[in-house]
């Protein structure tokens, strides 16, 4: 028998079924087609903003999505390098080829995880506890966990223009009994929609006509080691290019021909990646719309079309480029559609993203209503990590909102519900001062390590790293600048106003214009760039990360006032309706978990505490 079993092998089922392996527990990864693992079937990227942090976060935790995206990078930025560090996130083009192989590989090396190139039909359940699951061929296979993956896959249908085709991404097979399943056992099966772009053939493309967006020149890295960083990988330029008005205006008058306004699409889709028809509906004053061309590999010729995500039909899709000057003449390679597949209402999960209704069954990614490769692969190392605990009888690892965007995300999934997609986004957490790209394997490798997952190697690596930040920091208070002539002069020449006292390089260091190439000037450049960063970082906005901790701190309060597990909210006097049927259909773990659902006002929150203050003076505790 085995500890757990990972349906699925995208994003988030590499992620589940590596960091189970690394736990010691017996695992077993199925999928239909291994050479297709952590597949890139839509955008050839991984990052941006918010989800570059998390990409770090999965990396610090012990995944492998950033050591994987560091070595089949063909282009890196660092997003809003000229802002504050709460929203500066890395995005790098991947190779589309290449990736998929690097994943297999680190599958294939792992100790403790076999692999299985199969379908699972259904899974095997009793009294409501998984017991493992039932392939297509029959073969009966059991375990302690399942873990369910299965991204776009489930009962999923292709739309483009008035036609609907049963298939999953690409024109890989679809699975059906699962989600019945799940309906039979009284978890809300819902229908979500995603879409794709068309594919173009680079070498019909004329380049000239668009503005080249390059990569940055300098070395960044998702891993917190950056030995995983190919140094001789072709780098490769994106362009920026936009509609037109000839766009628009083939759009709106051939709307009933799209899959998503002729009214065949059952799914809803993703509110923060429109297709081109819904840019040209919702967003009608705009004049033009950004299109990004994006190469999917060195290996072939495919560019993806960031932008022009459409369910029309292919004659349709065809006209549309010859209104866009640059590819009027490019030849289509794939042509763009809809997808549309089920998934879980996350209401129906536990912030350790283990099913409410079926004990044993944890799902991760797509199927929890989520978008996105990096929400998907956080998913899977929590759900990995806490399918784990659950074997061997241990508390559930839950991130809370101040410690990681991951946290943020999976709070807002079994808190809230979802009415869409799902997509993480930077606005999306209140403490995104503390929860930075910079300082995510400060925040979480810890967790990494004592959960196993970590590596002795890498936290090794960590443990000198602190060392090193500390000493810096120390040098840095220690170290006092004297008010000489020298000293002035060069403050001078760095727009900085002269000293007549000396101060601790610390308190120079708040000054906006002074920042860590003057600790190099005065201490001399011995530590790693991102030591140096990190010294920056905490001590110029030292003012605002110790009011915003402290605000934290009032919350965490309600975080840990725990609500019992027996709670009748049938049974509280006056709590409003609404709050009485959202609270019964979450059952929150805290306080600060109830005060998080929509619908749920103070007053109703006030009631709640005096309710179960009573019930522990009642029975004296």
């Amino acid at each position: 028998m085995y500890d757990s079993i990972i349906i699925g092998g995208g994003h988030a089922g590499v992620e589940a079924a590596l960091s189970l392996a690394k736990m010691n527990k017996k695992t077993l990864l199925i999928t239909g087609n291994l050479d297709k693992v952590a597949s890139l079937p839509c955008n050839p990227s991984i990052g941006g903003p918010a989800k570059g942090v998390v990409v770090r976060e999965i990396d610090a935790l012990g995944g492998i999505q950033g050591k994987a995206s560091d070595e089949g990078q063909i282009q890196m930025k660092l997003l809003n390098a000229s802002k504050g560090p709460a929203v500066r996130a890395y995005r790098a083009q991947l190779d589309k080829v290449k990736y998929p192989k690097i994943v297999l590989r680190y599958l294939k090396q792992q100790e403790g995880l076999d692999l299985l190139e199969e379908f699972v039909d259904k899974l095997i359940i009793e009294d409501n506890e998984v017991k493992g699951v039932l392939l297509e061929n029959g073969e009966k296979i059991f375990s302690k966990t399942v873990i369910i993956t299965t991204g776009t896959y489930l009962r999923s249908a292709i739309l483009r223009g008035l036609t609907k085709t049963e298939s999953g991404p690409d024109g890989d097979k679809t699975t059906k009994g699962i989600s019945g399943q799940l309906k039979e056992h009284g978890l809300e099966v819902i229908r979500l929609k995603t879409g794709t772009p068309m594919r173009l053939d680079k070498k019909t493309i004329d380049f000239s006509q668009f503005v080249v967006q390059p990569g940055d020149p300098e070395k960044y890295t998702f891993s917190h080691d950056p030995s995983y960083f190919n140094e001789n990988a072709p780098k490769e330029n994106c362009y920026l290019l936009h509609t037109t008005e000839e766009t628009h205006n083939l759009i709106r008058n051939n709307l009933a021909l799209s899959s998503m306004y002729s009214g065949i699409v059952e799914g809803v889709g993703p509110r923060y990646c429109p297709s081109i028809e819904d840019k040209i509906v919702k967003f009608s004053e705009q004049p033009r719309h950004q299109i990004f061309l994006e190469p999917e590999s060195i290996y072939w010729d495919e560019v993806y079309v960031q932008g022009l995500s459409t369910s029309f039909p292919e004659d349709i899709q065809d006209k549309i480029l010859k209104t866009i000057p640059g590819i009027a003449n490019a030849r289509v390679m794939k042509y763009g559609y809809a997808i549309e597949y089920d998934a879980i209402n996350p209401l129906e999960l536990n912030p350790n993203l283990e099913t409410k209704k079926i004990k044993n069954l944890f799902c991760a990614g797509q199927i929890n209503g989520t978008s996105g490769y990096e929400e998907a692969a956080a998913q899977g190392l929590m759900a990995g990590i806490n399918a784990g605990l659950k074997v061997s009888n241990e508390e559930p690892f839950i991130l809370k909102r101040d410690e990681a965007y991951i946290g943020v995300m999976i709070d807002d999934l079994v808190t809230k519900g979802i009415d869409d997609p799902y997509r993480l986004l930077t606005s999306r957490a209140e403490y995104r001062l503390f929860i930075r790209n910079d300082n995510a394997d400060l925040r979480l490798t810890e967790y990494g390590y004592k959960f196993g997952v970590v590596s002795d190697k890498e936290y090794e690596m960590f443990n000198n790293k602190k060392a090193k930040f500390e000493e810096l920091i120390n040098n840095v208070k220690e170290f006092y600048v004297m008010p000489n002539e020298e000293n002035n002069e060069y403050l001078v020449n760095r727009d900085s106003a002269r000293i007549f006292e000396k101060i601790s390089l610390f308190n120079l260091l708040k000054r906006p214009e002074i920042n860590k190439d003057d600790i190099k000037y005065f201490l001399g450049n011995k530590f790693d760039e991102d030591i140096y960063e990190q010294i920056e970082i905490q001590v110029k906005y030292e003012g605002y990360i110790n009011k915003a901790r402290k605000e934290a701190e009032k919350v965490l309060k309600l975080e840990n006032k725990k609500i019992p597990n027996d709670v009748n909210y049938d049974h509280i006097s006056n709590l409003s309706y609404e709050a009485r049927e959202k609270l019964k259909r979450v059952l929150p773990k805290s306080i600060g978990q109830a005060s998080r659902i929509m619908g749920v006002n103070a007053t109703d929150i006030s009631l709640l505490i005096l309710y179960i203050e009573s019930r522990r003076n009642i029975n004296g505790f």
